[in-house]
């Protein structure tokens, strides 16, 4: 910005100077498509030069008496006939020029004297320069862009009315008390029509109504920001809920493998037991025996306090379950199913022989038609958590997994053939033999040992037979120490050992995991016969004369009632 303006070209300042909008500023076309130039070439003007402070005194002539500028509107500046051709081509002049600045016109040319040299407060104060100040006038712009001139209102207005409110908060329509709707909207606005005669109570209505309406929104919003602000906090800090009491009823929860606390407490919540996870979760963590509450079936009750409910898991009664023990036969298994389920005596060997197929047995089970039971040794000896209302395929079910599972893990497919055996259910009859034989865990390898030395070949002492009452046991299903020999030898039966070489076709009960490690790995002493004496220990011996001096000693005790 130089000191005559803010910049170079054609662009007058001042809304009062003649070329105020000139539409060929910095070169643009005219809105009608025309040259401002008229038909002549643009002329290609210079920057404008940088020029010292003129002196106060325009500058109206030369001393010849020629025109040789003409003076702008502020002080100091000057346009010549070379910058506005057209001006001066189009422009009559009368001898005067009226700059909007001067209040008196000097004559071109003229010798008169200054005027204002003449007056006593000389020449007037310089204009300030107005583009300094916050008053400055806006820089121009394109001629594309230029607003419209500003509508010259005054600076004083009367008050009038504030501008209509919103349908919602004015609680009307533009309609006035006769239903009409105003023909002119800017009546209203002015303070005039409808809005004098309708008055200034519906309006106190309608701005009522509205500060109901948001006073409701408000109060509303507030509420529920609390409530959830409250549940964040009880969430987070609050004490768990809970029950109070040792609870009313009967339910049974089955609790799974592995499950955690949490997954626990969910499970109880949602049968009625606890009233919160949270509170469950805390009343195990204060009770070092709930940190691992094993799996099964529970009798609990409802709407328990947490406390009671862990108390109540952690005592052994409160579980619903069935035990098979080591050596049970299956028609044992069946009747201790019945009974815990509350059915008819035989309901669950029905089952077991309608659904033997559906119940999960291995390919290698069931290999020999002579076999009495294809379940017998696939109910493994366990803990079974069985409630009122299970159904007894589904305990069977989980008694032939778990003996699955085991059995897998033994590897008792690539056991049998180091073993010299057929196959796996072979394996499985020696282990059940053991059980049935053995009275102690001490017993049972030595027990294996006599089982593998009587079926070799080369035994001719036994010719090949196991000669074992508990086999006869089974297949009378008793359980009896004196029986006669004429009966055991010469009842016919494949389960007889005394009537028939080799193993029985299939297992004679459900081995538990310490015999079936013994029937894996048999007692290497040369073992070939046993004999109880009183009923709680066994003895072994290799020869039979050491094992007929045994047998003379029980029948000696079983005279004289010991």
């Amino acid at each position: 910005m130089t000191e005559y303006g803010r910049g170079a070209g054609s662009e007058p300042w001042h809304p009062e100077d003649p070329l105020y909008g000139d539409p060929g500023w910095r070169g643009h076309q005219a809105a009608d498509g025309r040259s401002p130039y008229g038909d002549r070439p643009q002329q290609q003007y210079p920057p404008q030069q940088q020029y010292p402070q003129q002196p106060q005194q325009p500058q109206y002539g030369d001393p010849q008496g020629q025109y040789t500028g003409q003076q702008g509107p502020y002080p100091g500046q000057q346009y010549s006939a070379q910058q506005y051709p057209e001006q001066h081509q189009n422009q009559q002049y009368n001898g005067a020029w009226e700059t909007g600045q001067n209040p008196v016109a000097v004559p071109y040319g003229a010798g008169a004297a200054d005027p204002y040299a003449q007056q006593p407060g000389g020449y007037p104060p310089e204009a300030p320069d107005r583009y300094g100040t916050p008053d400055a006038y806006p820089p121009p712009q394109p001629p594309g862009r230029r607003p419209a001139a500003p509508e010259q209102t005054p600076e004083w207005q009367p008050d009038g009315p504030d501008e209509p409110e919103h349908p919602f908060f004015a609680g009307g329509d533009g309609r006035d008390d006769d239903g009409e709707y105003d023909d002119d909207p800017g009546e209203r606005r002015r303070g005039r029509g409808g809005g004098e005669r309708r008055g200034k109570s519906k309006q106190k209505r309608r701005n009522g109504c509205a500060c109901l309406i948001v006073s409701l929104v408000l109060v509303g919003g507030l509420g529920g920001v609390s409530y959830y602000g409250y549940q964040f906090w009880q969430d987070r800090f609050g004490a768990a809920e809970d029950f109070a009491g040792e609870g009313t009823g009967q339910v049974e929860v089955e609790i799974p493998k592995g499950a955690g606390g949490y997954e626990i407490g969910n499970i109880l919540k949602r049968k009625g037991v606890v009233k919160s996870v949270d509170a469950f979760v805390a009343a195990q963590a204060s009770d070092p025996d709930a940190k691992f509450i094993q799996a099964g079936v529970y009798s609990l009750k409802k709407e328990m306090s947490a406390r009671a409910a862990v108390e109540l898991m952690t005592d052994p009664a409160s579980r619903s379950g069935l035990i098979v023990r080591e050596g049970m036969r299956n028609v044992q298994v069946y009747a201790a199913i019945d009974k815990q389920l509350g059915l008819k005596a035989g309901t669950t060997k029905g089952v077991a022989t309608s659904q033997v197929k559906n119940l999960g047995l291995p390919s290698w089970a069931d290999d020999n038609p002579k076999i009495k039971d294809p379940l017998e040794g696939f109910l493994f000896p366990s803990r079974y958590d069985i409630g009122k209302s299970t159904k007894p395929e589904k305990v069977l079910q989980q008694m032939v997994a778990r003996a699955n599972e085991k059995y897998g893990s033994l590897n008792l497919e690539a056991k049998a053939k180091t073993l010299g055996l057929d196959s796996p259910l072979e394996v499985l009859t020696v282990a059940s033999l053991v059980q049935a034989e053995g009275i102690t865990h001490d017993d049972f390898k030595k027990m294996s040992a006599v089982v593998y030395n009587r079926l070799e070949p080369t035994n001719t002492v036994t010719n090949q037979k196991l000669e074992f009452d508990s086999s006869f046991n089974y297949l009378k299903n008793q359980s009896k120490i004196n029986i006669s020999v004429e009966e055991i030898r010469s009842h016919d039966d494949p389960y007889n050992t005394y009537f028939y070489k080799g193993l029985t076709p299939g297992p004679i009960g459900n081995p538990g995991e310490e015999a079936l490690t013994a029937a894996l790995a048999p007692d290497k002493g040369g073992w070939m016969f046993f004999v109880s004496i009183d009923g709680q220990t066994t003895k072994f011996t290799k020869t039979l004369a050491e094992h007929e001096k045994l047998v003379d000693q029980f029948n000696e005790r079983q005279k004289n009632g010991d």
